[in-house]
């Protein structure tokens, strides 16, 4: 099976920074991050395909986070800048499904086994 293994969660106060990533063991058009708290709903936080040309940003995490493909094409990271509270959840790596070039947002193919990552203050 298609494995994602994702690192670089953690525990920061409030306007703190983290990097995560994530590497699968195949070459992925489509990769990406979603999120869920505890009692809410699993969310896309950015997807992006291997050509760099189509992104998707959560609209909460614009100006704060970015996505980015590595030269290889299998990899993905997620730069987390000026985090807060709401932040919290665990991060999954995702490959998600790819209709006619377009990464889908409610469709994933992959998942990683998710990473914590905790904000206070």
């Amino acid at each position: 099976q298609v494995q994602l293994v994702e690192s670089g969660g953690g525990s920061v106060q409030a306007g703190g920074s983290l990097s995560l990533s994530c590497a699968a063991s195949v070459d992925i058009y489509c990769m990406g991050w979603f999120r869920q708290a505890p009692g809410k709903e699993r969310e896309a936080v950015a997807t992006l395909d291997v050509t760099g040309t189509r992104t998707y940003l959560l609209d909460s995490v614009k100006g704060r986070f970015t996505i980015s493909r590595g030269n290889a094409k299998n990899t993905v990271y997620l730069q987390m800048l000026n985090l807060k509270p709401e932040d919290t959840a665990i991060y999954y790596c995702a490959a998600p499904r790819v209709y006619g070039d377009v990464c889908s947002l409610s469709t994933v193919n992959y998942w990683g086994q998710g990473t914590q990552v905790t904000v206070s203050s």
